[in-house]
């Protein structure tokens, strides 16, 4: 199942991302697994430093005749270190080779803040002397630039807020096709999912689950998917809790992009299309929101395009 973004293409509801994996085997078993399962749509970024072992998957499932290259749907970003007009197209076409591919489907601005190309590609501890102050504005020009050239298909944002995603609208000759951004029962997102809707942009949601590294610590916020009342609604459709938070942020309106590694958990994932939550399960769901960020990069707080000093 797809959905169809404002330039006609269309993106899988469910997509596999590949983030934590270190092993370039590892990951390449786990995509091939995927593919199996039924997945064709794969979440890069050249600072996973995944999009070779994903893509050697990829080649060898397509030399095996399951898919075509038309069947899969593989998106990457660029980082944050490379906001400049030519930064942006080089480094997708350096992602390009080492994928072994003549385009993506889909390119993201991973985040609108940038850091100076000499900077560490996470400084933490390098305060403003690491900061860029390029416009996102012109990385959006060298996004389009890709498209011109036929290296990517769609181009989008992700991690946008509404100010920003409204001053690329009124720059842009392409309109974005996608906002990637945090979505989960604590932070359901409505508000900026109907923002993007009534601007024909897609939402696809991260972290679904609400779990990620930081997951366990304390003060963390506790994933729904381990709320006793959603385990409740699980049993009554004969669902896990995963699977009825994953309907659910289907039934907003979004794609959702999880992370799993093994041969259950992948299968589980994907298999969310063949019940309906009642609406008191969506209600309580709904009431879950906490607008509880799990990624909120707050290292960088002070950036000036940093994007979560907005309700939305």
């Amino acid at each position: 199942m797809s959905r169809r973004l404002n330039n006609g293409y269309c993106i899988p509801l469910i997509g596999l991302g590949i983030h934590k994996l270190v092993h370039a085997e590892e990951i390449r078993q786990v995509v091939k697994l995927a593919i199996d399962a039924g997945y064709r749509h794969f979440d890069c970024a050249w600072i996973y430093g995944t999009e070779a072992a994903v893509a050697k998957a990829i080649h060898e499932k397509i030399k095996e005749g399951v898919i075509t290259r038309e069947d899969v749907y593989i998106t990457t970003k660029v980082w944050n270190n490379y906001h400049q007009r030519k930064d942006v197209v080089e480094k997708l076409r350096e992602s390009l080779q080492e994928m072994k591919l003549c385009y993506v489907d889909l390119y993201l601005i991973h985040w609108p803040l940038g850091f100076k190309v000499s900077a560490n590609s996470l400084p933490l501890n390098e305060g403003h002397s690491a900061y860029s102050d390029v416009d996102y504005v012109e990385t959006w020009r060298g996004m389009e630039d890709c498209v011109y050239l036929g290296y990517t298909r769609s181009i989008g944002l992700a991690n946008f807020n509404s100010e920003q995603i409204n001053r690329i609208l009124k720059n842009a000759n392409i309109i974005p096709t996608v906002n990637h951004i945090e979505v989960h029962p604590r932070l359901n997102q409505k508000k900026m999912i109907q923002f993007c809707a009534q601007r024909n942009i897609l939402v696809t949601g991260y972290c679904p689950l609400g779990i990620n590294e930081m997951s366990g610590v304390p003060n963390f916020p506790e994933p729904t998917i381990c709320d006793e009342k959603i385990d409740e609604i699980a049993r009554k459709h004969h669902k896990t809790a995963a699977q009825v938070v994953l309907n659910y942020l289907i039934s907003l309106g979004i794609c959702v992009v999880t992370r799993c590694s093994n041969q259950f958990r992948i299968r589980e994932h994907i298999d969310i299309f063949d019940f309906q939550l009642d609406p008191q399960d969506v209600e309580y769901l709904d009431s879950c929101n906490r607008n509880q960020r799990i990624c909120a990069f707050s290292a960088f707080v002070d950036h000036k395009y940093y994007p979560f000093r907005l309700e939305f």
